[in-house]
């Protein structure tokens, strides 16, 4: 595994969805790195996402029946596509992710990655929360 310049700990990228701010629709949504972090929320080439959570701040909602998936590498790899009426959106609070420190749901990165949810079905109209991963 290519070792991630200048480190050898575990490392933390952090992006963060606002309805205000990224508006809702259906599409791929690429996060915002969080305040005050430097590194934005880029996952380097060759990282394995060991775990992490997300943060939900303000409940998602939707005029529709609305599905919200998490990515990494590829389409719903931190967290499948869930109904925003239902758990994780629905609730604030922490939520879990796929990856749970264990060898069969990292996920490792083939290039450098931002973290993105995936929308589908309908619109967004509200919502708030942060994406935290953890990765080596």
């Amino acid at each position: 595994m290519p070792q991630i310049e200048q480190t050898t700990g575990i490392k933390t990228a952090q992006g963060e969805y606002d309805f205000a701010r990224d508006g809702g629709a259906v599409s791929t949504i690429n996060l915002r790195g969080g305040p005050g972090d430097a590194a934005g929320n880029e996952v380097p080439a060759g990282a394995v996402i060991l775990g992490g959570y997300i943060e939900v701040d303000t409940a998602v909602t939707s005029g529709g029946a609305a599905t919200v998936a998490v990515n990494s590498e590829g389409a719903g790899d931190l967290l499948a596509a869930a109904a925003v009426s239902g758990a994780p959106w629905s609730t604030t609070g922490r939520k879990s992710v796929i990856p749970v420190f264990t060898g069969a749901t990292t996920v490792k990165t083939t290039v450098s990655r931002r973290l993105a949810i995936t929308t589908a079905t309908a619109t967004l109209t509200a919502g708030k929360f942060r994406v935290v991963v953890f990765y080596r």
